[in-house]
């Protein structure tokens, strides 16, 4: 239906206004009070513990319901309410946090405000009118309260139904408009409409915008934005030599066009969607086939993929292969019905391959999730429905709807029917490995050798007892029971990792639930006659599995513009309750230009991805706890162009990047102003300067010194670790798995570390004291911390010293000069020539450093065969130890080591490895 604003104007309150100094109201007043404001907050903050409970159980016997209960008060005898007497009333007590502390919980706690209600309406005598008049008088209250209300599906009470909103906070819920463009406030600026919208703002606050940044700085910043490696020093200087007006433009197209684009986009995107390669839980079982899905990522990056076919095939990819192929495999009759009554477009995926649209859909198990023979079916199965649909509202329309699970959102305008109508959406799903042949873009050269190395490992896992010479016979015994289950679990693990060379798909199908699905089982192929009944979804009344309540059919988000189905039902805003076909129709109302949230969420990502901050601060949170939007007006103008130039992502990045305001030097033009007028620096009148990412940071490193194999896709590739860390014994449910070993040579463990194998259970730390973010919870934005383990990691770590030993060692083969060497330093790490005394100084520390080098010989690092693992026995509660042969490392390559070269070179290493430590590398101006 249409968008209802329906904003109440009043001349006088009917609920009468409570200041914490005056409690004195009339009993008339008193039961308005109570009426608008204290008995919802009753509602929401207590009556879910102390009277509504879902398994009926009263926390501390204290019913909170009725005056009648008050007065008799819980399992302490006193009673909670003594009209006239709030300071001796219990419950005026808990809420103060004097004594008892109720709610709990901070976020639940009451205000200052909300607390004096309570007073005033207790002093007056607490009056509780009966059910007739207690009406009247809500319907008082909410005609009287300033606002509006937002017609949904409904709530679970009158109360949430009418509730009011202030219009400020419901900006991402108005149809998308598309605002008149300003008047550049600045002669001489550009005519990009950005530009206009910025510059009114910057204008109206009084602040002088910064102008154009220098060319290194540009090509630097762009080719980081665009690709998260540096500018090599032929692009440099190619860029610096074209004098042409469209030189930056040329520029822009030809990172864009570039492969390592989607490489950078995908980086982001993962995040927001929690890739791993594990599944993460007590167990963190394998993914083999994950990686496809990361694949199909950054191939849609570079394609350029239209957003809407993008979003549309991870949600329904396999129900579009449907419609394609006229058959699933089973229960034809469902397929006959599903094709005849769709009227989707197919055609609009003719460049997307049949295993691309198994391989998308794995979008829908990103999250960690597990089910054993331990587990509870209902209880996984929930878990996964709320983890897919709360998936949903964040990454594609930046809605947290987790909120919803126990109660109407406390916020925004979504009710807890809607929650359990999207979820019906997803109630067909049932995970799969699905038989998806390798398309020819696919990298799977050396998978024959991969096989054959974990089948030699299952018939000789290298795993033997390590135990003192007097051990006695029980510690024997025990021991070898240990060894026994550690063999065991990482021949499981091997198993499953087997798979990763297989045409597979990590995907789902729509079925009956899988009665006999088991995480532990290697692969889970489509049953070839699924048998069962489709799940039912109920409302869950507290979120709790033993209370369902009302059965829903399948939904969308009722608030949002022409979105309720229950008031103005159309094709676009209602699902089927067929087997097959819903999550396509979900698809078609999210990746549609009518839907007000989901080209203003993927405008402001883009817009994040390069500014370090969205026009609306929060990415996946465009509800009333989100900051909201700096320029909101912009960021419609921008997502209606975005939808009018075909979803184009590439187009967006053109759109911002050639704008004056990307364009800026990254200091302000007056820093007194801007300190005093926009500290945060949102009205952009300068650029933002950003720190790179972890994974920027190795990858740019392995640029510069010669050695990043840009070489794309595949299975994961193991980058060197921190040995501490990789030999520790990670623990899975009841052993141990295999320890971490690289990758044998440097040309495949040199990759960018987008490829790297990402496992929950055990962090890279150099990414992760860098702020690459766990997978387990979206992340809308990385943070930027500053902490002392940076330094260690930076500077004092073996992977940084072999990065700058390599750079050193390439840079010798160039030029013998120390001159030559500090200029195509600089030029790799920085971008720019050094100057004279930059130069002086650094010759000056290669003599310093040489004359060192040359008195302390290094010593050779060899690296380890086995290694001694211990643990203590879950059963016994005994520790024990094992010998594991590490197999990769008794074929291994090292990494260049400082016994390898002279002391000339480990002195330009050393220069090396400050200029990978400086802010002019790991920061972009």
């Amino acid at each position: 239906m249409r968008f209802a604003f329906l904003i109440a104007f009043s001349f006088f309150s009917v609920v009468t206004v409570v200041h914490a100094d005056d409690s004195s109201i009339s009993i008339q007043d008193a039961e308005r009070l109570f009426a608008g404001k204290v008995l919802p907050l009753l509602k929401n903050r207590c009556f879910a513990c102390h009277g509504e409970s879902p398994d009926g159980d009263l926390k501390g016997d204290l019913d909170l319901t009725s005056r009648k209960a008050m007065l008799k008060g819980g399992e302490s005898g006193d009673p909670s309410l003594i009209p006239e007497n709030p300071d001796e009333s219990l419950i005026y007590q808990a809420i103060r946090w004097d004594g008892y502390e109720m709610p709990p919980k901070e976020n639940d706690r009451l205000s200052k405000t909300e607390i004096a209600y309570f007073k005033s309406w207790i002093s007056t005598g607490a009056p509780w009118p009966e059910a007739k008049r207690l009406d009247a008088l809500q319907k008082e209250s909410w005609e009287a309260e300033e606002g509006v209300v937002v017609e949904t599906s409904g709530g679970e009470s009158p109360d949430w139904t009418n509730r009011k909103y202030a219009e400020e906070d419901l900006w991402a819920y108005q149809p998308l408009s598309d605002p008149e463009v300003p008047k550049n406030s600045f002669p001489g600026s550009s005519d990009s409409a950005i530009d206009a919208f910025i510059n009114h703002e910057i204008a109206t606050a009084g602040i002088t915008p910064s102008g154009k940044a220098d060319k290194p700085t540009l090509i630097r910043r762009a080719t980081y934005d665009l690709t998260g490696l540096p500018p090599s020093p032929q692009e440099v200087h190619e860029f610096l030599n074209d004098h042409s007006p469209q030189a930056f433009e040329k520029l822009v197209n030809r990172l864009l066009d570039s492969n390592g684009y989607g490489e950078q986009m995908a980086r982001h995107w993962l995040d927001v969607v929690r890739y791993a390669d594990t599944a993460g839980f007590s167990n963190d079982f394998e993914r083999p086939n994950a990686w496809r899905y990361r694949d199909y990522v950054i191939k849609s990056f570079n394609e350029d993929k239209p957003y809407d076919i993008f979003v549309t095939e991870q949600l329904a990819g396999d129900e579009i292969l449907t419609l394609r192929n006229h058959s699933s495999g089973y229960n034809q009759p469902e397929i006959e019905k599903f094709v005849k009554s769709n009227r989707y477009d197919i055609s609009r995926h003719q460049n997307t391959s049949n295993s691309e649209l198994q391989i998308a859909p794995g979008f829908l198990r990103m999250g960690p999730w597990e089910h054993t023979g331990m587990s509870v079916m209902a209880v996984t199965r929930q878990q996964f429905l709320d983890d897919v649909v709360n998936s949903t509202g964040e990454t594609f329309l930046a809605t947290a709807l987790r909120c919803c699970k126990c109660h109407d959102h406390k916020f925004d305008p979504m009710p807890t029917l809607d929650y359990y109508r999207m979820q019906a959406v997803f109630a067909p799903v049932q995970f799969a490995e699905r038989n998806a042949p390798f398309d020819e873009w696919e990298k799977t050269d050396g998978y024959d050798e991969m096989r054959e190395r974990i089948v030699g490992l299952n018939k000789n896992p290298g795993i033997t007892l390590h135990i003192h010479e007097n051990a006695t016979e029980k510690e024997l015994e025990d021991a070898n029971k240990g060894v026994a289950k550690v063999v065991k679990k990482q021949k499981s693990i091997r198993d499953r990792q087997q798979y990763r060379y297989d045409p597979l798909a990590f995907s789902v199908y729509n079925g009956p639930i899988d009665l006999k699905y088991r995480s532990n089982n290697s692969r889970h192929p489509i049953p070839k006659s699924p048998k069962g009944e489709m799940q039912l979804v109920h409302i869950l009344k507290g979120g709790s599995i033993e209370t369902p309540t009302e059965e829903v059919t399948p939904g969308v988000l009722s608030a949002l513009p022409d979105s309720n189905s229950y008031t103005s039902p159309s094709e676009w805003n209602t699902i089927p309750e067929s087997l097959h076909g819903r999550r396509l129709a979900l698809a078609q109302w999210i990746a549609s230009e009518k839907n007000a949230l989901t080209s203003r969420v993927m405008v402001n990502r883009i817009w994040q991805w390069h500014f370090g901050t969205g026009l609306a601060e929060n990415s996946n949170n465009f509800g009333g706890t989100g900051k909201k939007p700096s320029h909101p007006e912009l960021l419609d103008y921008l997502a209606s162009r975005f939808i009018e130039e075909g979803w184009s992502i590439k187009e967006m990045h053109r759109r911002i990047m050639l704008s004056e305001t990307y364009q800026r030097a990254g200091t302000p033009l007056d820093s007194d102003a801007v300190a005093n007028i926009d500290p945060s620096n949102k009205l952009l009148s300068w650029f933002p300067p950003r720190r790179l990412s972890g994974e920027e940071i190795r990858d740019s490193m392995l640029s510069i010194s010669g050695e990043l194999n840009r070489e794309m896709g595949g299975v994961p590739i193991r980058p060197e670790m921190n040995r501490e860390v990789a030999f520790q014994p990670r623990h899975v449910m009841g052993s141990v798995a295999p320890a971490y070993q690289p990758s044998p040579t440097p040309e495949e463990r040199n990759r960018r570390t987008i490829y790297a194998y990402k496992v929950r259970t055990l962090r890279d730390p150099m990414l992760e004291v860098f702020d690459q973010p766990n997978a387990d919870n979206s992340c809308e934005r990385r943070t930027e911390s500053t902490v002392t383990p940076q330094v260690f990691g930076l500077f004092n770590s073996q992977n940084s010293y072999s990065r700058a030993l390599a750079m050193a060692a390439d840079l010798s083969t160039k030029s013998s000069s120390h001159a030559e060497q500090i200029q195509l330093a600089f030029e790799r790490a920085y971008g720019r020539k050094p100057s004279e005394e930059e130069v002086k100084t650094c010759q000056n520390h290669l003599e310093e450093m040489k004359l060192h080098h040359q008195k302390h010989a290094p010593v050779k690092i060899t690296n380890p065969h086995f290694i001694i693992r211990e643990m203590v026995e879950e059963m016994t509660g005994i520790s024990f130890q094992w010998r594991e042969e590490l197999d990769l490392y008794q074929n291994y390559t090292s990494d260049l080591q400082m016994s390898d070269v002279s002391p000339e070179i480990r002195s330009l290493a050393d220069l090396c490895l400050i200029l990978m430590n400086s802010n002019e590398f790991l920061y972009v101006y």
